[in-house]
């Protein structure tokens, strides 16, 4: 199942340099799903030829413009394109309100369904289940009210071993047991067929976390632990660390000491000042603590691989 992370905007407050601002769409499997959505991502959309039509899901961290002002215009464009079926958008509360008085006063009737689901800023929770993925909302530490996502695909059957199955004659319920990973069991309750011996064991689901803006906070790293690949903003070099903190942004070392912390496997780095024309000083602060450490450039898919 494909599993992959495409950079719309990278950039923070302002666009500068040929950067955007903050969007981000996933694909997991047949799924599209957009992180953020700054102004200029429609655009980025189309740029990269994406398959932005086939977004039924939105997930808005926080109220701040770079990470929310294309939203109405994406909304209008699938209106446009006779959009049908069902735009499910979750973000804080007042994102709704926002939405509606828009869509009021420009009378405008949606040729299609719109939901909101409103996140919660003060626990990590499941807000998504589809059959192939869930996703997670936690909270960051922002100026406002502003949440994380964590993307984690769903573990599908086992595969049987083969050598198992001609030695043995499985009933149906006995097989359809073993591979959705449990042990078949008798009248007794006994273990007849064990899961481990007539199954391959599964690699363990993929996950991607999404960290927007927040200052920088080790509380996440239960959260975020052994994820294969995560974004966490990095706004400033170590020289602004004091205005990092005063902003509630985070440097780009403290975004790597972050990675470290949760034993993650890639560590994607974003939400650049439009003061950094030249990134490499973000680069190289970050490595110097978690070597696999990388810029997240537009355009770029991301592929989370197992391993």
């Amino acid at each position: 199942m494909d599993f992959e992370v495409t950079i719309l905007g990278s950039n923070s407050a302002i666009p500068a340099h040929g950067r955007n601002q903050t969007s981000q769409l996933i694909q997991v499997g047949g799924s599209y799903l957009l992180l953020d959505c700054g102004e200029g991502t429609q655009i980025q959309l189309r740029k990269f030829k994406l398959k932005f039509s086939r977004i039924d899901f939105i997930f808005i961290s926080h109220l701040h413009g770079d990470h929310f002002y294309g939203l109405m215009g994406l909304i209008s464009s699938f209106h446009l394109v006779k959009r049908e079926r069902l735009l499910t958008i979750f973000g804080p509360q007042g994102l709704d309100e926002i939405i509606t008085v828009q869509l009021k006063h420009s009378k405008s009737n949606l040729g299609f369904p719109l939901r909101f689901i409103s996140t919660k800023t003060e626990k990590d929770e499941l807000i998504l289940e589809e059959k192939n993925f869930r996703v997670y909302s936690f909270p960051l530490q922002h100026r406002i009210s502003c949440t994380g996502f964590l993307i984690e695909e769903k573990q599908g059957l086992r595969n049987l071993v083969k050598e198992k199955l001609q030695r043995h004659k499985l009933s149906i319920e006995a097989i359809n047991t073993i591979r959705s990973g449990k042990d078949y069991l008798d009248a007794n309750g006994n273990v007849l067929y064990a899961v481990s011996e007539f199954a391959h064991e599964q690699k363990p689901p993929r996950r991607y976390a999404y960290c927007s803006d927040t200052i920088y906070d080790p509380r996440i790293v239960r959260i975020i632990k052994g994820v294969d690949l995560l974004y966490h903003e990095a706004t400033f070099d170590d020289m602004e660390v004091e205005r990092a903190g005063s902003t509630f942004h985070s440097t780009a070392r403290q975004a790597a000491l972050i990675a470290k912390s949760a034993g993650v496997k890639k560590l994607l780095l974003g939400h650049y000042s439009s003061r950094y024309k030249d990134l490499s000083i973000l680069s190289e602060q970050a490595k110097e603590e978690f070597t696999e450490s990388y810029l997240s450039e537009e355009g770029i898919t991301y592929p989370i691989l197992n391993p």
